[in-house]
């Protein structure tokens, strides 16, 4: 009886070192999941704070990237509606301080540009080619300015069909014009004097533009 109770207080011993142990290496598995729980959390929490930065970033750049396309946009427009308003406001001031109407102002001002064109002419710096290009090309300031400046005021003042039909007249009369000069300059082909030839032609043929535009036209 006394082994055998001696043999059982042994058996129920063991059995409850096991189950210690057993119960010791639980608790460590499941401290060493909850770790691992922890640091997967703060391992995707820091990938969604990186990619919530990125896509912020993004974000920003895009937004910036297109403001910055609207305003070239709107610089350009703005550019043509400065031109149009400065060519209006010419107009105005003309209007209210000479009693004479438009269409004699402007011929008075084509007239005082040609004395000026001539005056530039006939008193080149010297001789060379050089200086002789250089009184052109301001002549073609000259003239090509005050075209484009008559064809705006044009615009505000002439009915839309008729609008239509002198914009067809002038691409048709800038074809003629370009042609003509390159067919004169010709003869100097391969010279110094075929640029020059060219654009004193243009300028010959822009100025009787503008007088005939301001007699046919403007009112």
């Amino acid at each position: 009886m006394k082994n055998n109770r001696k043999f059982l207080m042994g058996m129920l011993t063991a059995v409850l070192v096991i189950l210690a142990a057993c119960e010791n290496s639980s608790d460590k598995s499941s401290a060493r999941l909850d770790n691992q729980s922890q640091n997967n959390n703060s391992t995707l929490n820091t990938n969604d704070d990186s990619l919530n930065a990125v896509s912020t970033e993004d974000a920003s750049k895009t937004d910036n990237t297109n403001e910055d396309t609207i305003d070239t946009g709107n610089n350009d427009a703005n550019e043509k509606v400065d031109t149009t308003n400065n060519v209006l406001k010419k107009v105005e001031d003309f209007s209210t301080n000479n009693t004479a109407s438009l269409k004699e102002g402007y011929l008075n001002k084509l007239n005082d540009a040609k004395n000026e064109v001539e005056e530039m002419r006939k008193n080149p710096l010297d001789d060379t080619t050089l200086a002789l290009k250089k009184v052109e090309g301001d002549t073609y300031d000259v003239w090509d300015g005050l075209l484009n400046e008559i064809y705006e005021v044009l615009k505000h003042q002439l009915p839309t069909e008729e609008m239509d039909h002198l914009r067809k007249e002038q691409r048709e009369w800038i074809d003629y014009r370009d042609n003509t000069a390159k067919e004169a300059s010709l003869k100097y082909k391969g010279g110094t004097m075929e640029q020059y030839e060219y654009v004193r032609v243009e300028n010959n043929l822009t100025e009787k533009r503008c007088f005939k535009l301001v007699e046919d036209f403007m009112k």
